[in-house]
């Protein structure tokens, strides 16, 4: 069971993450909106402080989209 002062919380850090990072939530919502299918490819892109680049992508297959509903199921309830 979530406590609901942790759920204030991470509002109140989310509030805050969107006023410092005001198109990331576009960027997600763009996502949300745009059909991913098996063959889509997601990257993962960091710069450290000190400038190195760590980057990781994924190739979709059908299971990862099916886990992928899994999930968002599993939030709706």
């Amino acid at each position: 069971m979530i406590n609901p002062a942790d759920m204030f919380r991470i509002k109140k850090d989310w509030d805050t993450f969107v006023r410092n990072h005001p198109k990331f939530p576009l960027f997600l919502n763009a996502v949300k909106n745009t059909p991913i299918e098996a063959g889509s490819v997601i990257e993962l892109n960091i710069t450290t402080a000190d400038g190195r680049n760590l980057c990781s992508n994924v190739k979709l297959t059908q299971s990862d989209l099916d886990m992928i509903e899994d999930l968002k199921k599993m939030g709706q309830k």
